[in-house]
């Protein structure tokens, strides 16, 4: 499949970008990751590897988008827990612990 990255034509090939990945150890996910086999890459990761280039010279929806169309699974950022939100009374409860019963 022809695609364009960072201004470059690409010519990429799903197998050959799992071979490409073959013995890379995946990298911490931050933000958009791929599965690749069973390992999840980030995106900005493999485009560094399939390309050559530099990852600053790419941004992640553009080998995202590639990525997909070569029919691998792609996932968006991880959005973060948010912790609930306490009311003074709950706060002061978790702060002095709960009362033990005798």
């Amino acid at each position: 499949m022809r695609c364009v990255i960072a201004r470059f034509p690409f010519d990429l090939i799903k197998s050959d970008v799992q071979e490409s990945m073959k013995g890379i150890k995946p990298e911490p996910v931050t933000g958009e990751s791929v599965i690749i086999g069973r390992r999840h890459y980030p995106v900005k990761q493999v485009g560094e590897v399939i390309t050559g280039q530099d990852r600053r010279d790419f941004s992640a929806s553009e080998v995202t988008r590639a990525l997909t169309r070569l029919g691998f699974t792609c996932r968006a950022v991880p959005t973060p827990a948010v912790p609930p939100v306490l009311t003074p009374l709950e706060t002061a409860s978790a702060l002095l612990g709960a009362p033990e019963h005798v």
